[in-house]
């Protein structure tokens, strides 16, 4: 499996996996402000950004292709569809990670009887159904729905949208849409033994805080990070908070 990765700064590795639909380029402000004390790696996806699509988005199997790029122990941060690699990569690989920060992300992302926690499927599926037909808006729709909620979204999205495309146009969307739709990873919370930093938006209206919380409750070594005024990227929306917290979080774990 090939991997577009970009690679900057000096110090203790720190890989970015991004959420669906987007690219490793969406860090860049966070990978600015933490090259100068760490090795930071912005991963682009299987079929998004500069990585080829794959016929079919296992969690498991790209899992293990990090592992095979990311030989030495790491730092891993995941961003929602990124945050069910980084589960996935924790519990197969575990002398691999030196820590694990869990940003707006889930076990599971479709809502049943069981897990309260997320969207309805017919939410997600939507998505999929759309892509043929109205593919740029489509993806403009579910960054608006990401900001949906705080502060500062309008400013935020535009500079969303301006990024969208900056590593070419994404290939192999559907499957990992598939993913999300498939993929539950509650079982695997217990094999988690690294340090966990959960990082939640309140006002996430795609991943739910309460999910946060069940990770917090399900993980063996977990500490959690809430942003009351955030939704589903708090990373962008409450830069210099989010930063100052996955330092301390990083550094804790050093």
């Amino acid at each position: 499996m090939t991997l577009f990765i970009e690679s900057r700064g000096r110090g203790p590795d720190l890989v970015l996996l991004h959420g669906w639909g987007l690219h490793g380029g969406v860090f860049d402000r966070i990978a600015a402000n933490l090259e100068h004390d760490f090795c930071v790696h912005q991963v682009d996806l299987p079929g998004h950004g500069g990585s080829a699509a794959v016929a079919h988005f296992d969690p498991a199997l790209i899992a293990d292709a990090l592992a095979q790029h990311f030989p030495l122990p790491v730092h891993v941060l995941g961003w929602s569809l990124g945050g069910l690699l980084a589960q996935y990569w924790a519990a197969r690989h575990p002398q691999q990670l030196r820590s694990l920060a869990l940003v707006a992300t889930s076990p599971r992302f479709v809502r049943d009887d069981s897990w309260p926690h997320a969207q309805p499927r017919q939410a997600i599926e939507a998505v999929g159904a759309s892509l043929d037909t109205a593919f740029e808006l489509t993806l403009e729709r579910f960054l608006a729905l990401q900001m949906m909620g705080a502060p500062a979204a309008r400013d935020t999205l535009k500079a969303l949208k301006a990024q969208l495309f900056a590593h070419g146009r994404p290939q192999g969307l559907l499957p990992a849409l598939d993913c999300l739709l498939d993929s539950d990873a509650r079982a695997l919370a217990p094999a988690i033994h690294c340090p966990v930093g959960l990082f939640f938006g309140a006002r996430d209206a795609i991943t739910p805080v309460s999910a946060g919380r069940w990770l917090a409750a399900a993980l063996p070594d977990s500490s959690f990070y809430d942003f009351p005024q955030a939704s589903h990227a708090p990373f962008l929306s409450h830069e210099a908070d989010f930063t100052e917290a996955l330092r301390q979080h990083l550094e804790q774990h050093a």
